[in-house]
């Protein structure tokens, strides 16, 4: 991990929090399904929770923690939804195989689509949704 890499190099980055105190295994998932590179993590004073983590993914950041109800009056994080997160790929098949390997569940199956790609959405076990998508092969 590189401490001194803090923040995104630029452009949008998602910043996730992760409900039940999983954002440690919400690394490792990232990690075995898309590839991901943690760049850094910061724990919080209780040395279990995240505050913070870092991760490089496919080109782009992808930001967490872990929930802290207790800085919302004690209320948990609603659980995630209205969002998906996309991968754009050379490769689609081999990222959605490694995915759902990892433990990710098809919302959508990945298919040849009109637009020209292959497409298909999961849910990864954090309850967050991704597409992925990719060129058709020839």
């Amino acid at each position: 991990m590189a401490e001194d890499n803090q923040a995104p190099a630029g452009g949008v980055a998602a910043h996730l929090t992760i409900r039940d105190g999983r954002g440690s295994e919400a690394i490792a998932f990232y990690e075995q399904a898309f590839g991901a590179k943690e760049e850094m993590r910061h724990l919080a004073d209780d040395g279990k929770r995240l505050m913070h983590a870092h991760l490089t993914l496919n080109g782009g950041s992808l930001l967490l923690n872990d929930d802290f109800p207790e800085f919302r009056g004690g209320t948990p994080a609603s659980p995630p939804g209205g969002l998906t997160l996309h991968l754009q790929v050379p490769d689609a098949d081999a990222v959605w195989n490694s995915a759902v390997g990892a433990g990710a569940t098809v919302r959508m199956p990945l298919e040849d689509q009109f637009w020209g790609d292959r497409y298909g959405q999961l849910e990864d076990p954090f309850g967050f949704s991704w597409s992925i998508g990719g060129p058709k092969a020839e």
